[in-house]
């Protein structure tokens, strides 16, 4: 059988700044809303913080070198705005742009792409001290962020992600409170969602305006919401959940606006939105980032009920690889956004350090070859997908989770920060260097 991906097919990596970086008070960095929310007590499942997460920032230089090991043809980053802006927006701090531009230059000499995300999440406090996103000024501070970056960078860099999953950012952040800055406020994630969109398309021109040839895109978490059975209440309830977690992002970036079916359902207020906001949402783009890691199975008053013959990761997610094809191919028919890059896709397992040095993770193999080959499939059906970064190249500070979920090609070692290639690090070299996935796996349990 052949399983060859499209040629050109990127071969690549992701992480995020305030997972990986650490020092984060050094070199004039200042705090953000992950800083704040990890050193308060109950916040973080183990109690840690990033405040060293994986040393990056001290060891940036090894960690290129393992990229190039890997075999990767690009890297997904994002760059920290406390450290760029530490007051969120006006002077510049030299110090933290230097690092960015190093960590660029090295890349580039190793032939490993740069796909540079602006906003993964870590949000100066200063900012959040002033309101944060559910302030319409916040948007404007992205802005002069953005700018700021790409007129520095963007002779180097040819990709930029404007902002990582803005639903996340702002349910998490700003409805449940189980993410930074922890608000639990239904009118706050209404705001915040719609000034990351707004900050998105505003910063779409002033790349534009800084980067010749630049191509841009943002960064959707999507996960396909199944009906529990063929029961019409079954499969409205499904389509609604679909509303809320996919469309009500998707619909705005290509000029639909807010779907009016879950304005009406939940009774939303759109107070946030002002004359021309929605036009520049709608900004063109040249490809869309899709995050994908499971599927919801939603009936009537049911939000995914456990299944015994499930797989699930250890982020108790189902891996649910058809879920993939099925995004994809969902996106081009209704959407039909230029291109496509899978900007997250991995796995949480319970990686240990055997008696050889090595760490043997079966299971995330297998959970790869299952997502790869589903975009092969979608490609071969002709969705333009062009890349696929996996989540993450190293263990990190997982967000809530803290340091006791480990998703990366390269096993970490907090203690000491050794860095060991695992077994799916070593398999995922071979795929990009024969750009073909390796014979069938043994199907997972």
């Amino acid at each position: 059988m052949n399983r060859s991906l499209p040629r050109g097919f990127v071969w690549g990596a992701a992480t995020s700044a305030y997972q990986i970086e650490g020092a984060w008070q050094e070199d004039g960095r200042s705090e953000s809303i992950w800083d704040r929310f990890s050193h308060t007590p109950g916040r973080i499942r183990d109690g840690s913080t990033g405040d060293v997460a994986c040393d990056h920032y001290h060891r940036w230089e090894d960690d290129v070198a393992l990229m190039a090991e890997l075999g990767l043809t690009a890297y997904r980053f994002s760059v920290a705005w406390p450290r760029i802006l530490p007051d969120g927006r006006g002077e510049v701090n030299a110090k933290g742009l230097a690092f960015y531009d190093r960590l660029v230059d090295r890349l580039l000499e190793a032939g490993i792409e740069p796909f540079l995300t602006l906003y993964h999440w870590d949000l100066p406090q200063t900012l959040q001290d002033a309101g944060g996103w559910p302030e319409r000024s916040t948007h404007e501070a992205f802005v002069e962020f953005a700018d700021r970056v790409s007129a520095r960078l963007g002779d180097r860099v040819r990709h930029w992600i404007t902002v990582n999953e803005p639903w996340v950012a702002a349910s998490h952040g700003y409805q449940s409170g189980v993410h930074a800055p922890g608000r639990r406020d239904e009118d706050a994630y209404v705001a915040s969602a719609h000034h990351m969109l707004l900050a998105h398309g505003r910063s779409v021109e002033a790349i534009r305006a800084n980067c010749a040839g630049a191509e841009i895109g943002i960064a959707v978490d999507l996960a396909p919401q199944t009906p529990l059975s063929d029961s019409a209440a079954d499969r409205n309830a499904a389509t609604l959940a679909d509303g809320r977690v996919n469309r009500w992002f998707l619909d705005p970036l290509v000029g639909r606006g807010y779907p009016q079916d879950v304005v009406e359902a939940d009774q939303v207020e759109l107070r946030c939105v002002r004359p021309g906001d929605l036009e520049t949402i709608a900004a063109e783009v040249d490809f869309l980032g899709v995050n994908y890691y499971s599927h919801n199975v939603v009936g009537e008053g049911v939000l995914d009920p456990p299944d015994d013959r499930q797989w699930y990761t250890e982020m108790g997610w189902k891996v649910y690889p058809e879920g993939m094809t099925e995004t994809l191919r969902r996106l081009h028919a209704d959407y039909r956004f230029p291109s496509y890059y899978v900007t997250e896709n991995g796995a949480a397992f319970r990686d240990t350090v055997d008696e050889c040095g090595q760490v043997i993770d079966a299971d995330r193999i297998r959970y790869l070859d299952r997502h790869l080959e589903a975009i092969r499939i979608a490609a071969e059906s002709g969705v333009p997908v062009r890349g696929n970064f996996v989540w993450s190249l190293l263990d990190n500070f997982e967000w809530g989770e803290g340091m006791t979920k480990r998703f990366g090609l390269v096993f970490v070692d907090f203690d000491d920060q050794r860095r060991i290639v695992k077994a799916s690090g070593d398999w995922y070299r071979r795929a990009a260097a024969a750009n073909a996935l390796p014979p069938n796996e043994e199907d997972a349990p």
